[in-house]
């Protein structure tokens, strides 16, 4: 099947830690998860308007030695029935756990995978046949910007509590609440 005749759909690409839930420095223990405000009903808004659902994630704590994969398996899994408790699918989690300087072993490598770059959006749109340029992203970083932009993403929004105001820069939106990216969505804010 040629890559033009494939189903594609946009997708909601999400950052972790400081998106989903409070960056408590390197998450890994279900107990201390702290969803952010408004992060299922935002995600509910995309996943009723066709969107997938997706998380990429960079996960140094794991290269760093601070916790495993096992541990992150299971935050995810346990995170992944709190959406689907509430009607939203999560359609694929994506997570670098390499480190450039920092990482122990193996994982003291560059990765394309690693925000700033854009290797786990484009294995997200290759896996789940996704239409980037109609897809959105929210990052509260720098990193997760730069990501979605080398990718190829429409929309790019930076999630800053303390930003004052919705506001326009460059490329992407600045938004102070998870449900201003909502209210962009129903008001039809095109991607670019």
């Amino acid at each position: 099947m040629s890559p033009k005749s494939r189903n594609t759909r946009p997708a909601l690409i999400l950052d972790r830690d400081g998106v989903i839930n409070h960056d408590a420095g390197y998450l890994h223990r279900i107990e201390e998860c702290r969803f952010i405000d408004g992060i299922f009903a935002m995600t509910a808004a995309f996943a009723a308007r066709g969107f997938a659902i997706v998380i990429a994630s960079n996960q140094s704590g794991i290269g760093r030695g601070y916790y495993g994969e096992a541990e992150y398996g299971a935050l995810m899994s346990w995170m992944r029935r709190e959406f689907s408790g509430r009607g939203v699918t999560i359609a694929g989690c994506y997570h670098c756990p390499d480190h450039p300087t920092e990482g122990i072993g193996a994982y003291r490598r560059d990765n394309p995978w690693r925000k700033p770059g854009p290797g786990m959006i484009l294995q997200a749109a290759a896996d789940l046949s996704l239409d980037l340029a109609a897809s959105w992203l929210v990052g509260d970083r720098p990193s997760d910007i730069e990501a979605g932009r080398a990718a190829g993403v429409g929309t790019l929004v930076l999630f800053d509590p303390v930003a004052g105001e919705v506001s326009r820069h460059e490329d992407y939106w600045r938004v102070t609440r998870l449900e201003e990216v909502s209210r962009m969505l129903m008001h039809g804010i095109k991607p670019g």
